[in-house]
């Protein structure tokens, strides 16, 4: 699988939002390239997991769409006459 892609515009305002944590939280000042250090450790060691995760939770939504549209489809059948014999 690809690595994930930020673009420019997302990076440059994730740059930003770790730059604040780290002032707000930390009381450091972070240049932008620690910023970016920081931003890539997440993207490539971090962001795997959570995009997993979005699949699976994905995966039970449809897995629970698909198992409703089912109940739908079987109420829409119609009663078959009785069999002569």
């Amino acid at each position: 699988m690809n690595t994930l892609k930020l673009t420019k515009e997302q990076q440059d305002e994730a740059i930003r939002t770790i730059q604040s944590y780290f002032e707000e939280e930390r009381g450091e000042e972070l240049g932008d390239l620690a910023a970016w250090g920081v931003l890539d450790l997440f993207m490539t060691e971090l962001a795997p997991y959570i995009y997993n995760q979005a699949v699976r939770d994905a995966r039970t939504t449809v897995n629970q769409r698909m198992a409703s549209m089912e109940e739908d489809l079987f109420a829409l059948e119609r009663k078959l006459p009785p069999a002569s014999r």
